[in-house]
């Protein structure tokens, strides 16, 4: 399926995060807690009630000079108004940006380097909260971390959860994905891999780092186009990565070779802890930042950590599935999923057999991908409930259920054998050959053109009062 270019702006303009927030402010949707809160536990309370409400930004965080800002999406609807599009544009418009990636624009000075610290103490530098309870410690959880490909020089952009283990080390979780590539690359060839965390970047940023893309192909070229513009990149100034020139804050520094050390245990978005395990290390070299920076923070399993995974891998889905089966209308991960495991897919069913076809190609599109429902166009995947239905009413088991043992999964899922795991699709379509009304969806007439302000009386205390005072006459 050919996508369209994302449209450009006229002139050049980089979005970063104080933009995003401003804009936040303008609508009402950004919260501030008093100066102070604790950057322990308390910060993340907070920011935890707050998550399908506003965004929060932290002034002084346990006497911190730097304010820490939490929830940058409280909802589907504001990662759509981030990339200046409405909510059922959103996927569309992450297809046409992988399509047509803008490759980066590289700078030679740059604001995030505003400010250099060449002797690095993390916790006293940046104010690094600690999340859910059993967490280690403290934990970077919304940084960009940027490698580069020691063979080709391409980088990847991703998210990991990183531990503070000393002034200038960092544990890290690497999963069997690009980065863990590149740090193998870089272990057959005698090196440490060079990274760099960004903390503090436009949400197109982040959200692109969570595409389902290829080896070798660079994410901050994707956010790019999702921003119509080409992100302005500066290099590091201990090694040769290129970060976002206009972030808030960087870490620079290299995975070590062949270290390993204790990481966790930490809340993960399946709503349970990764447990603690000899992990890989970063050794910090430098920390650079804005004067003034902010730091951002994403509570680990919270409603911003689900949709930040989600919305990127549907569109990756989508486009993925499109590819041999043109039909499929729109897919969603649901929220109970936890926006990674559990797949909705809704589709112009042509052919019976056909929604086994697509849950196939569904589990290969990524291995985390644990259970697909797929159902009819008549049913609202953003809905759990009509998802419910369509199994409840057009589902059944020994016809309609396919189970794969022993395939790998999610190694954060605790039900798996260390990611080995099985998968379960059900088909919640209708049968093409079924007479017109067996499953045909019940609706009652002009209910669509209601309109409640001028049916309904405006004081129903009152007349509740006339028709009781009627009937005892």
């Amino acid at each position: 399926m050919q996508m369209e270019p994302p449209a450009r702006p006229a002139a050049k303009v980089q979005a970063d995060l104080r933009g995003w927030l401003s804009y936040l402010a303008e609508h009402g949707k950004l919260a501030i807690a008093r100066e102070g809160i604790g950057l322990a536990d308390e910060l993340a309370a907070i920011a935890k009630r707050l998550e399908r409400d506003s965004a929060v930004l932290f002034p002084r965080p346990g006497g911190h000079e730097i304010p820490v800002v939490a929830n940058l999406f409280a909802g589907r609807d504001w990662v759509a108004e981030s990339l200046g599009v409405t909510e059922d544009q959103l996927l569309p418009r992450f297809l046409a940006a992988a399509s047509h990636p803008l490759p980066t624009h590289e700078v030679a000075r740059a604001p995030v380097q505003e400010v250099v610290h060449d002797n690095v103490d993390l916790l006293r530098q940046l104010p690094v909260p600690k999340h859910n309870e059993r967490d280690s410690g403290p934990y970077i959880t919304a940084g960009l971390l940027i490698a580069r490909n020691p063979r080709t020089g391409v980088q990847n952009v991703s998210i990991h959860r990183c531990q503070i283990s000393g002034k200038n080390r960092i544990g890290v979780l690497l999963l069997p994905r690009h980065t863990f590539s590149y740090y193998r690359l870089a272990e057959e060839q005698g090196q440490a891999l060079e990274i760099a965390i960004v903390i503090g970047a436009h949400p197109a940023l982040l959200l692109a780092s969570q595409a389902i893309a290829a080896l070798d192909e660079d994410e901050m070229a994707i956010a790019g186009a999702l921003l119509g513009t080409p992100v302005d990149v500066v290099k590091c100034r201990t090694n040769s990565v290129r970060v976002p020139a206009h972030a808030e804050i960087v870490i620079e520094g290299r995975i070590l070779q062949g270290v390993r050390e204790p990481e966790g245990p930490f809340g993960e978005f399946p709503q349970y802890y990764g447990p603690r395990a000899n992990r890989e290390v970063i050794e910090v070299d430098a920390i650079t930042h804005r004067k003034k920076p902010i730091f951002h923070t994403i509570v680990g399993g919270g409603f911003e950590h689900l949709i930040l995974g989600g919305v990127p891998r549907e569109a990756t889905l989508l486009q993925h599935l499109r590819r041999s089966f043109p039909n499929v209308l729109d897919v969603r991960l649901t929220r109970g999923g936890p926006c990674r495991y559990h797949l909705a897919i809704k589709i112009d069913k042509a052919n019976d057999g056909e929604p086994k076809n697509i849950m196939m190609c569904a589990f290969g599109a990524h291995y985390d991908i644990k259970q697909v429902v797929v159902v009819d166009k008549d049913v609202d995947i953003s809905s759990s409930d009509e998802i419910e239905w369509a199994v409840a009413t057009r589902f059944q088991a020994d016809r309609d259920l396919m189970v794969v043992s022993g395939a790998l999964g999610s190694k954060l899922d605790p039900t798996t054998d260390n990611g080995i795991s099985a998968k379960m699709g059900l088909d919640a379509t209708a049968p093409v050959s079924a007479p017109e009304l067996a499953f045909k969806r019940i609706r009652v007439k002009g209910e669509e053109h209601v309109d409640l302000a001028t049916a309904l009386q405006a004081d129903p205390s009152a007349a509740v009062a006339r028709l009781l005072a009627e009937a005892r006459a």
